[in-house]
């Protein structure tokens, strides 16, 4: 099975076939506003930029699993995502990414790229997958990986 064979629902609740990201670089990160590490939407914006036109998509989706730090609704994130880091990537509805109710892309993730000594627990927010053109998951990155270190393990994928 590889991620395309997913769908989730946009912030505006519109259900998103991932096929329509196939053949495309993915970097898909579970995200929150009121996380330490919410000024990563500015680095995942500055990639999505660097990249876009070379087909990279970042697909962000937002969780309150961790800390309660995602209690807005979808409109507020957006809003928040947008005014505050200039987000123009994909946000997605907010998901569950752990436990029995975790959204079905993030069970594959975690199964394709475990973490430190085999675990799939996702442990925080901005835990980062990259996924290569053919929807292989290759990398999972920890949460305070920041955005441009990922810069080189894009361009591998890009040009292979």
């Amino acid at each position: 099975m590889n991620i395309y064979q997913h769908s989730a629902n946009s912030l505006s609740g519109a259900p998103v076939d991932l096929s329509q990201y196939r053949g495309k670089v993915l970097l898909i990160v579970n995200t929150a506003s009121a996380c330490g590490f919410t000024p990563q939407y500015k680095g995942l914006e500055a990639l999505y930029q660097q990249f876009r036109q070379q087909g990279v998509e970042v697909l962000g989706f937002p969780c309150n699993q961790f800390g309660a730090q995602e209690k807005g609704s979808e409109a507020e994130i957006g809003a928040f995502c947008e005014k505050n880091y200039g987000v123009t990537f994909p946000l997605f509805s907010k998901v569950e990414v752990n436990g029995a109710n975790a959204h079905p892309l993030f069970k594959q993730l975690k199964h394709d790229a475990p973490g430190l000594l085999g675990t799939q627990a996702i442990k925080w927010n901005f835990t980062k997958f990259l996924v290569d053109r053919d929807g292989k998951v290759v990398k999972r990155y920890a949460p305070a990986t920041a955005p441009a270190e990922l810069a080189d393990d894009i361009t591998g994928l890009l040009a292979s």
